[in-house]
């Protein structure tokens, strides 16, 4: 069970990580772009610490195309709970449909081959 689990989690705090270093600066607009790129660089270097365990523990478990499916449901729900609790934008419907698209797609990943 851990096996199965572990990489989950790492995608997840992985995601946390990569989702500040892209979007976190958009509430300092002010910022110099050059500070911007160094901090989100240094904020990146903790993704990459989550995500490359994760992934390497992962493939024991997964494919590679699950674990990339996985990858991207973890990082639209990371991304609307962040756009919502700390940009303070709304998700709207297509929002909502569009990533029910997405995670569709990512249940025919993991759906047993035909």
């Amino acid at each position: 069970m851990v096996e199965r689990l572990l990489p989950i989690l790492l995608l997840a705090a992985s995601n946390v990580f990569m989702t500040f270093a892209w979007y976190g600066h958009l509430k300092f607009k002010q910022a110099p772009l050059l500070l911007v790129i160094v901090a989100s660089w240094g904020i990146a270097l903790f993704e990459y610490c989550l995500a490359v365990p994760a992934n390497r523990y992962g493939s024991n478990v997964y494919s590679a195309a699950q674990l990339k499916a996985m990858q991207e449901v973890i990082t639209l729900t990371v991304f609307a709970g962040f756009s919502v609790l700390y940009l303070g934008q709304k998700i709207t419907t297509n929002h909502l449909i569009g990533f029910a698209l997405i995670a569709a797609g990512a249940w025919f990943v993991f759906r047993a081959p035909a």
